[in-house]
C-alpha cells in the first residue's frame, strides 16, 4: 500500500477533478489525483462556462487567462429556423450581480491547461497518469483505492478521504453501488465544428444561438476559431451513417445554404443521459460532476455544474480537515443533488422540449413567453439569473 493516509485521493483529472485539487491546495491540504489517460484529457464537448464559474474560478486566478483565449459573449438568442430572432438575452443587465456579466465560450481543455499550470508549481499536489481506478473500499479512518497502472501493475493508494470526478463511467460510483437513476434520451446528439462564418450569412446571429423546429432543432455556437453546430440525430442509424461527410454536408446545407462545401473539422455523436446518483455522499468518499449527474447540453449546464459540485465539496472537506464533523459533507449532497434535479435537470429538459415542440400552438405559446421576458427589465433579469446559474447557487443556502 503506497503513500499516506494524510492527504485527499481525487479520481479523474478532467476539469472538475482538477478544480477540486487545486480548492483543496488553497486550504493546505495534499492531494493526489489519478487519471486513466496518459495525458490531461481533452474533451471538446463543453465549451461554455456561465458568470458565477468565472466568479467561482477567479479564486485560482485563472479567469483572465481563460477570457483572452476565449470569446466573450454578452448576449444569447433563441432563434426559429424559419422565423429568425425570437428574443436575445442581454446578459449586461446581470451587472452588480457578478463580476463577469457575459458567457465565455472557451473549450474546457483550456482550463484543465491553466490548471494544470497551476498544480506543477504546487507541491502539495500530483497527478499520476495512466492509472486506472477500480475500486475504492473504506473504515472509519480513510480509504483505500485499487488502481491498475497502465503496464498492468496493481496498486493501493490510501487517503483520508476521496473525490470521484471520473465521469459518466464512474467505477468509484459503481463500486460503492451507488444507484444512478433517469433515462437516455431518444435522440443522438451530432456535434460538428466548421471554419464557416455562420453570423455572415444569418442576420442578428448571437454567438450563442438555440433555434427551435418542430422537425430538427439546432444550436450555433461560436467557438474562438469554430462554429460548432449541434443537431438532433435518428438513433437507428450507425456512427458512420450519422458522420457520412455526405450526410453531414446535407445537413449543414440545409440549416444555411451556402455556396462551396463546408468544411468540418471535428464531429462527434453521442448519446444524452439524463441521470442524478442517489447520493453524493458515501462515507469519505464523495462524487462530483458526471460521476454524479448527467444532462443534455441544452444550456450549457454541465461542466459548470460540476465545478460548483467541486467548489461546494472542497468548502466543506477543508472545514472538515481542520475539525468539522464529517457528517457536513451530507449537506453537499442535499444541495448539490437539488440543484441538479430541480434547476439543470429541469431547466436543461425545458429547454428541449421547447427547441422540439411540433404542436404550432404550444410553439405559438413559447415563443411569445420569451418575448415577454426581455420585455421588461425585471423579468429579464430573473430569467437570467436563473439560466446563467446564480440564482440556484443563492438558493442552497436555505438547503440544511
Amino acid at each position: 500500500m503506497s503513500g499516506t493516509r494524510d492527504r485527499v485521493l481525487i479520481v479523474g483529472a478532467g476539469p472538475v477533478g482538477l478544480v477540486a485539487a487545486c480548492s483543496l491546495s488553497k486550504a493546505g491540504i495534499p492531494v493526489t489525483v489519478v487519471e486513466t489517460s496518459p495525458e490531461l484529457p481533452k474533451d471538446l464537448r463543453a465549451s461554455t462556462f456561465h458568470p458565477p464559474t468565472l466568479d467561482m474560478l477567479d479564486r485560482f486566478g485563472v479567469t483572465p487567462k481563460l477570457i483572452a483565449r476565449g470569446l466573450v459573449c454578452p448576449q444569447w438568442q433563441f432563434r426559429d429556423r424559419k422565423e429568425g430572432v425570437i428574443a436575445t438575452f442581454d446578459l449586461g443587465v446581470l451587472k452588480g450581480e457578478t463580476n463577469h456579466p457575459y458567457r465565455l465560450q472557451c473549450e474546457q481543455w483550456k482550463l484543465s491547461e491553466e490548471l494544470r499550470d497551476l498544480i506543477e508549481i504546487d507541491d502539495r499536489i500530483a497527478i499520476i497518469y495512466g492509472a486506472k481506478a477500480l475500486d475504492v473500499r473504506q473504515d472509519d479512518k480513510g480509504v483505500v483505492l485499487s488502481v491498475e497502472h497502465a503496464n498492468g501493475s496493481p496498486e493501493e493508494m490510501s487517503a483520508r478521504y476521496l473525490i470521484g470526478a471520473d465521469g459518466a463511467r464512474s467505477a468509484i460510483r459503481k463500486s460503492l453501488d451507488i444507484p444512478f437513476d433517469g433515462l437516455t434520451l431518444p435522440e443522438i446528439f451530432l456535434s460538428m465544428s466548421t471554419s464557416f462564418n455562420f453570423d455572415d450569412a444569418i442576420s442578428d446571429l448571437a454567438p450563442i444561438a438555440y433555434l427551435t423546429d418542430p422537425t430538427e432543432w439546432a444550436v450555433l455556437l461560436r467557438t474562438p476559431s469554430l462554429w460548432r453546430v449541434l443537431l438532433p440525430t435518428d438513433p437507428n442509424q450507425t456512427d458512420e451513417q450519422i458522420k457520412a461527410p455526405a450526410a453531414m454536408e446535407s445537413r449543414l446545407q440545409a440549416l444555411c445554404p451556402k455556396p462551396g462545401a463546408y468544411e468540418v473539422i471535428h464531429s462527434t455523436a453521442y448519446r444524452v443521459h439524463q441521470r442524478v446518483a442517489a447520493t453524493y455522499v458515501s462515507g469519505r468518499v464523495f462524487l462530483a460532476g458526471d460521476a454524479a449527474h448527467l444532462n443534455n447540453p441544452l444550456g450549457g449546464m454541465g461542466m459548470n455544474g460540476g465545478i460548483h459540485d467541486a467548489m461546494n465539496l472542497c468548502d466543506k472537506l477543508a472545514e472538515i480537515w481542520h475539525g468539522a464533523p464529517l457528517e457536513l459533507t451530507e449537506r453537499y449532497s442535499r444541495q448539490r443533488r437539488k440543484v441538479a434535479i430541480e434547476t439543470v435537470q429541469e431547466q436543461t429538459e425545458q429547454n428541449r422540449r421547447m427547441m422540439a415542440e411540433n404542436d404550432p400552438a404550444a410553439r405559438a405559446r413559447y415563443h411569445e413567453q420569451l418575448r415577454r421576458v426581455v420585455e421588461t427589465q425585471e423579468s429579464h433579469k430573473k430569467f437570467l439569473m436563473r439560466s446563467s446559474m446564480i440564482q440556484s447557487l443563492r438558493d442552497l443556502e436555505s438547503v440544511a
